[in-house]
Formats: C-alpha cells, structure tokens, sequence
C-alpha cells in the first residue's frame, strides 16, 4: 500500500498563497489518480483537483484559475499551488491515490 505524507499548511492572509506536497512513497499505480480533497469543519470532503498519470488535471469549479496540481514523477511527490486563497478554502487538505489517505494538513485563510 501507498503511504502519502502531506505538508505545506498553515495560517496565511486572504489572497495570500500556500504549496502543498505529497510525498508517496511505495508503488504508485497508473491506474488511479493522484487527487487533492479536503475537509471543512460540518462538511462533507471534497474533490479539489486531480492528475492522471499523464499530467491531465481536473479541478472544483471553485478553485479554477487558483490552484494548480502537479507531479514530479521522478520524486513521487504531488503539488498543489494555490493562490488568491480566501477564507473558504479553508479546511483540511488530504492528498489521495486509490485507497491510500495522507493524515491531513490544515489550510486556514484569515486575516
């Protein structure tokens, strides 16, 4: 199984930026995505973006234009560049591949 460690949250300022990564170490599989979700307090996780194996992305509408996902295949490691942050993004963001989960890093967007 795949183990993902996440890191790169914290406090930053509305319109402020942050960069996720996810480091996965183990056998990642072509077959499954590598995604971004995330967790607000009382709501449901939610998708936030994706990457194929071959570099196409998809995103929440909410985040398109803000954030951007990629890879760095040679590291096993996925990135997550989200700028214009407001205080909606806030949350806890959790990179995903298959059934594999990191533990969670905490984004919060306030002034």
């Amino acid at each position: 199984q795949v183990q993902l460690v996440e890191s790169g949250g914290g406090l930053v300022q509305p319109g402020g930026s942050l960069r996720l990564s996810c480091a996965a170490s183990g056998s990642i599989s072509s077959i499954y995505n590598m995604g971004w979700y995330r967790q607000a307090p009382g709501k449901q996780r939610e998708l936030v973006a994706a990457i194929t194996s071959g570099g196409t992305t998809t995103y929440l509408d909410s985040v398109q234009g803000r954030f951007t996902i990629s890879r760095d295949n040679t590291k096993n490691t996925v990135y997550l560049q989200m700028n214009s942050l407001t205080p909606e993004d806030t949350a806890v963001y959790y990179c995903n591949h298959g059934r594999s989960w990191g533990q969670g890093t905490q984004v919060t967007v306030s002034s």
